[in-house]
C-alpha cells in the first residue's frame, strides 16, 4: 500500500494539471511541469508505461486528475464498478511507473 501511495505521490508531483490531448498527453504534461525531476527520459518512460497499460480514454482521465486532484479522489471513492476497475488499473500503472522509470 505504501508503494501505491508513493507512486501516486510521485505522479502528482511530476504531472500537474494539463488539458488532455490525444497521444503523448502525459509526457507533455510531465515536461510542462517545470519540476526538477521532470526530464525527457523520465516523462517519456511514464508515457511509454501509460501507452502499454492504459487506453487512450484512461490516459486522458489520468491527465485530468492532475488538473483537478479532487477528481482522482472522487474516482477512488466512487461506488461505480467502472471507477473501481479503473482505480485498480491506475494503481498498477503507478506501481509500474515506480519500478520501470527509475533514474
Amino acid at each position: 500500500m505504501k508503494r501505491v501511495l508513493l507512486s501516486f505521490a510521485l505522479l502528482s508531483v511530476i504531472l500537474p494539471g494539463q488539458a488532455a490531448f490525444a497521444g503523448g498527453s502525459i509526457e507533455r504534461a510531465c515536461l510542462n511541469a517545470n519540476r526538477a525531476a521532470a526530464s525527457r527520459a523520465l516523462c517519456g518512460c511514464i508515457q511509454d508505461v501509460a501507452n502499454a497499460m492504459l487506453t487512450s480514454n484512461e490516459r486522458a482521465k489520468v491527465v485530468k486528475f492532475f488538473k483537478d486532484p479532487h477528481r482522482s479522489q472522487a474516482t477512488r471513492q466512487s461506488d461505480r464498478s467502472s471507477d473501481e476497475r479503473f482505480w485498480i488499473k491506475y494503481k498498477r500503472f503507478g506501481q509500474a511507473v515506480t519500478s520501470h522509470c527509475r533514474r
